[in-house]
């Protein structure tokens, strides 16, 4: 039976972050994961984790100016320190939290950036944020992310990232399969998990259209679990979507996809 995780940027949007953590323990959830942990202090969120019982499963690196409209910065020349600082920052928490894994955002390829500039600046900023996981242990992910939320968004396509993977030459920079964008992309969801499962390191889910709990939209995802299950797979599925209620209670009560998938937590 597959694990899940809770996704912490994503579920319960009415509570406030921090108290997400006792809701997801409340629900059931053993592990958690989250976009960006840098506006609070590690200690606290270390804090909220032991107190609930939780396991960390990922986070990503700081993305550039989020808030601007920046979707990471690996791939855009002329930002490498900004992005070396970002990884310091990002193994300042990890040494705190204890995080296993990072994923490393793309970013968008800036206007007359040649893609084989921006590829050549993604390859080296990978080498340099898989050297310094390494030494603490971290398994560096790479998620394609659809190009229909994200325009322009370097990594759009399972295949391209394990290409762009293999250039980088390091064992522990693994594929982050993100079923909703690989549906929104491409779809093919079993025979490419079936065919890149020794590539990947991290899996996470939503429905489309919407982006929202299994169940709501196209995706077969009692079939898709039976399939994972058959595969192998051992890891955690981030459960990063959108609850199609969003009122107080919402989230709960929009779990019940997991009883009607056969699964439990």
């Amino acid at each position: 039976m597959p694990r899940f995780a809770a996704n912490l940027s994503m579920l319960w949007p009415e509570r406030p972050f921090l108290d997400r953590f006792e809701a997801a323990a409340r629900a059931g959830f053993k592990a958690v994961e989250f976009l960006f942990p840098y506006e609070l202090p590690p200690e606290v969120i270390a804090e909220r984790l032991r107190r609930h019982g939780l396991q960390l499963v990922l986070h990503n690196l700081p993305p550039g100016d989020w808030a601007a409209g920046e979707r990471g910065l690996a791939c855009i020349p002329g930002r490498e320190a900004e992005f070396r600082d970002g990884v310091a920052l990002a193994a300042r928490y990890a040494r705190v939290l204890g995080t296993p894994r990072w994923h490393c955002m793309a970013g968008i390829r800036p206007p007359g950036v040649p893609e084989d500039e921006a590829r050549a600046t993604w390859i080296a900023n990978l080498r340099h944020a898989a050297a310094e996981a390494r030494k603490l242990g971290i398994v560096v992910l790479v998620e394609p992310i659809n190009t229909y939320d994200m325009p322009g968004y370097f990594v759009s396509r399972p295949r391209q990232a394990v290409a762009l993977i293999d250039a980088v030459g390091a064992d522990h920079v693994l594929l982050q399969y993100d079923i909703y964008h690989a549906q929104r992309m491409e779809g093919e969801l079993a025979n490419t998990l079936a065919a890149l499962l020794p590539r990947i390191g991290h899996l996470q889910l939503a429905d489309t259209p919407g982006r929202h709990e299994p169940g709501t939209g196209e995706i077969n995802y009692r079939f898709l679990f039976e399939h994972i299950d058959r595969l192998g797979y051992s890891g955690w599925i981030g459960c990063e979507y959108r609850p199609l209620d969003e009122t107080a209670g919402g989230t709960d009560r929009g779990l019940d996809w997991l009883r009607q998938h056969g699964c439990s937590l």
